[in-house]
């Protein structure tokens, strides 16, 4: 079967293009706030802890977006609550620009951040229920790889607009999905598997999060939490800060935006071998091995001294990372029946934004205080290994199973 059998299929193939321009945008959104931070750090003369704060606003304006965005989804169907977040982070974002205190950059960024959170998960279990079986994991991945291309997009929009035409001015750009939505509610249908839930009674909160810790989901839940949790604050915790690392190791602002774009792009190809890893050796397979490798590559930056070897250590950790990432999203809704599966998987990423809220303020108070590079990078290594762990000794192969009713 061809690795891209999924595109073949008109229906399946606008799903998963209209869908991913959708996480595009989100992507855009928050690469671009990593290089604004570093822009506004000179600008306004941030301390570290206030460029923490800055990445980890997003962050908590996510826990609650993916929380109610997931018990909405199950509630009033996927493709609604997938316009409403796109609509909400549209005009947070560019609302940003007008943002004359540091203050009210943070209040419009947590906005913001409930659109996010609330779009990621929902756009993955709409893929994940529309599509067949032996593709299901593959589209998903494909998918995530959408992120990529949206934080490509950023370092582009950074290179070549905030030198010249100031940070506002990518704020404004970041609105356009707004545009987007109105398309996007004519372009897609919800998932046949929520239309055809649709008849029964519909579930209250607490005997959804009742079901989600039920005797036969727990297991699934505990790994789920432990591993959005280590992948996201490990993510934010390195990624967010990768401008600022960049210029602390002797990097000048410009030099250190083209650095990370071509870390940036070096995403692309993670995802394509994680869509292809998925399906022929399973879930399981994708996230524990490109964790460890995740984990290694973050100790080999950390302790790179030389600009080649940062260049081979930064490519090293975005292709691995994103790899699973895109096996993250696969493998979360297939955990969970129907009924509670938007819930399940925004609860298990709303934990995990705790961790994306976590990672950039502690790296924050390090920096502040003196830590080396290296030894906030080491703390990455162990972690990512504990999301791996979670995976290996709790996780179940979903691979070829059809999704729970």
């Amino acid at each position: 079967m061809s690795n891209l059998s999924v595109l073949r299929s008109p229906k399946h193939r606008k799903l998963l293009v209209s869908a991913g321009l959708s996480w595009m945008f989100d992507a855009m959104d928050v690469g671009i706030l990593s290089f604004i931070i570093a822009a506004l750090k000179v600008e306004w003369n941030l301390s570290p802890g206030q460029v923490g704060l800055l990445g980890s606003i997003n962050s908590i304006g996510m826990v609650l977006g993916a929380a109610l965005a997931g018990y909405f989804a199950d509630r009033y169907g996927r493709k609604n609550i997938l316009l409403w977040t796109l609509l909400i982070f549209s005009a947070a974002s560019g609302l940003s620009a007008l943002a004359a205190s540091f203050t009210m950059l943070c209040v419009l960024r947590f906005v913001s951040g409930v659109g996010l959170g609330g779009e990621l998960p929902v756009a993955s279990t709409l893929v994940s229920e529309s599509m067949p079986v032996q593709e299901r994991g593959r589209a998903v991945v494909l998918l995530e790889s959408f992120w990529a291309a949206g934080w490509i997009l950023a370092a582009l929009i950074s290179y070549f607009v905030i030198p010249h035409y100031g940070w506002q001015a990518a704020f404004v750009i970041g609105a356009l999905p707004a545009l987007y939505a109105i398309y996007l509610r004519k372009a897609i249908d919800d998932s046949p598997r929520f239309e055809k839930m649709k008849s029964e009674r519909r579930l209250g909160f607490r005997e959804k999060l009742r079901l989600v810790w039920s005797a036969g989901n727990r297991k699934s839940t505990v790994m789920l939490w432990v591993l959005w949790f280590t992948v996201v604050l490990s993510y934010y915790g390195m990624f967010l800060w990768l401008p600022n690392v960049m210029m602390l190791k002797g990097f000048s602002l410009i030099k250190s935006f083209e650095y990370v774009l071509i870390m940036t792009v070096a995403q692309l190809p993670g995802y394509f071998t994680a869509a292809y890893f998925i399906e022929k050796f399973g879930r399981k397979f994708v996230l524990v091995g490109y964790l460890v490798l995740t984990a290694l590559s973050a100790i080999w930056f950390g302790y790179s001294t030389s600009e080649g070897m940062l260049m081979a250590a930064g490519i090293c950790l975005s292709f691995f990372n994103l790899g699973a990432w895109g096996g993250l999203y696969a493998y979360s809704p297939e955990l969970y029946p129907t009924r509670i599966r938007s819930t399940g998987v925004g609860l298990a990423t709303s934990i995990g934004r705790i961790g994306g809220v976590i990672g950039p303020l502690l790296v924050g108070g390090w920096i502040g205080a003196g830590e080396g590079v290296d030894r906030i990078f080491a703390f990455f290594f162990v972690t990512i290994l504990v999301g791996a762990a979670a995976v290996l000794f709790l996780g179940k192969e979903t691979k070829g199973l059809e999704l729970q009713d």
